[in-house]
């Protein structure tokens, strides 16, 4: 039986991992547990572990951070599976097998560069990146596709509407689901928008968890908050709701800026709408070149699959057009 432990650095990597859960699951001799670093809020914590307890995994926690990595040295694990390099080189054995299943495949260029030389595979989502990472002179990369896509095949029926269910959207109604990074952010250019845009749509806000866990990103979803509770029609993701899947499968169209959703939304072969309007830090304004270095610019220029507003108040007329013209 292998020891295997997928260490979930935030919320928002456990959908990544749960299919490849559920396949070890099915392979059998496999004996599975979830870690997560500790913080100073256990709200993300007790979300996972609720998770790991429907999922039939074991939760490895400790009251503090050393006690954890202790605990988890104590394990032993054959194998270790990350979304990020994180806390990795404390809890690896000599004999783990390390394995990165990366979170998203966005417009960043953290994909390049959160890299250590202990991962034994890198798991890699399609063969624009594969090419371009062997390129780079990388040979621990597999091309596997992009594992929290399959549930968009195999989750149930009755899952997916339960979650329209679960907020309430109008059955009546097309719905928007909106799905932003939290930096470069289109929210504070479009959500003065989505009021109106809900007299005809239903509008899901799916926030990165950073607009929930990190402080200076809280104002996103008391933005938000405050939209919801004065519209019926908009419809706030709360924390809890990490799996983004069931609503691509709700949703008839996407907004987003430079967030992974964009790549994974287009197996559902509907309407995309990039927003290229951003609020930038100051520094960011003023010493542009360090802003670029942050993203992939060439990655930007293959985006030749979403209509793009570059001025907020296009996302009016974009979103009716784009709903006639897939």
């Amino acid at each position: 039986m292998k020891k295997v432990l997928f260490e979930t650095h935030h919320l928002y990597y456990w959908p990544n991992f749960l299919p490849v859960v559920e396949e070890l699951s099915k392979r059998g001799n496999y004996d599975m547990y979830v870690s997560m670093p500790k913080r100073s809020s256990l709200i993300q914590e007790n979300i996972l572990s609720n998770a790991c307890i429907s999922a039939s995994i074991s939760f490895l926690t400790a009251e503090t951070e050393e006690k954890r990595i202790k605990k988890l040295n104590d394990e032993s694990f054959d194998i270790i599976i990350v979304g990020n390099v994180g806390q990795l080189n404390k809890i690896l054995s000599s004999k783990s097998l390390v394995v990165m299943v990366y979170h998203g495949i966005g417009l960043k260029q953290s994909y390049y560069t959160d890299i250590d030389e202990r991962v034994d595979i890198r798991s890699v989502e399609s063969i624009a990146r594969f090419e371009e990472l062997k390129s780079h002179g990388h040979n621990n990369i597999v091309l596997t596709g992009y594992t929290k896509l399959d549930r968009l095949v195999n989750l149930p029926k009755n899952e997916i509407k339960l979650a329209g269910e679960k907020i309430d959207l109008n059955s009546n109604q097309k719905s928007i689901l909106y799905a932003p990074s939290f930096y470069p952010t289109s929210i504070d250019k479009l959500h003065p928008f989505f009021n109106e845009l809900s007299q005809d749509y239903n509008i899901i806000i799916k926030l990165h968890g950073f607009g929930w866990e990190q402080k200076k990103y809280q104002y996103q979803n008391i933005l938000f908050s405050d939209l919801s509770n004065k519209s019926k029609n908009i419809h706030l993701l709360q924390n809890e709701d990490y799996d983004i899947i069931p609503y691509y499968l709700n949703a008839d169209l996407l907004i987003s800026d430079v967030s992974s959703t964009l790549f994974e939304y287009l197996p559902m072969d509907k309407p995309i709408i990039q927003a290229q309007c951003y609020n930038l830090k100051l520094k960011h304004r003023i010493f542009k070149k360090r802003f670029r270095k942050k993203m992939d610019v060439n990655r930007q220029e293959d985006v030749d699959f979403a209509y793009q507003i570059e001025e907020p108040e296009d996302i009016l007329g974009m979103v009716y057009y784009a709903m006639d013209n897939h």
